[in-house]
């Protein structure tokens, strides 16, 4: 499955603070232990969904990674940061529910 980050998008998490890599991103999606969630917020829809996830890197920094899974391509990489505690909240409360 193909990772894929735009221009634009790597761009941007340059810009954050601190900046996101790639390889930091690819560790998440490793050391993930939580379904992944859907964003259904209205003026974050998208088809198919975007979906997102919270998990550490192999250094131990957590990053909330919001994605598109394009079935066939791969996973299109949307935004990536240090999440805020209400999204921690959100994401330890539902992402660790039975499916």
């Amino acid at each position: 499955m193909e990772l894929m980050i735009s221009q634009k998008i790597r761009l941007k998490l340059s810009e954050k603070k601190p900046p996101v890599t790639e390889d930091e991103i690819i560790q998440c999606f490793s050391n993930r232990d939580g379904h992944f969630l859907e964003d259904n917020r209205e003026d974050h829809q998208s088809d198919p969904p975007t979906r997102w996830f919270i998990a550490e890197t192999d250094y131990g920094i957590k990053l909330k990674v919001v994605f598109i899974f394009y079935p066939g391509r791969g996973v299109a990489i949307r935004t990536a940061y240090a999440p805020n505690d209400d999204e921690i909240r959100i994401y330890n409360k539902y992402g660790y529910e039975k499916l």
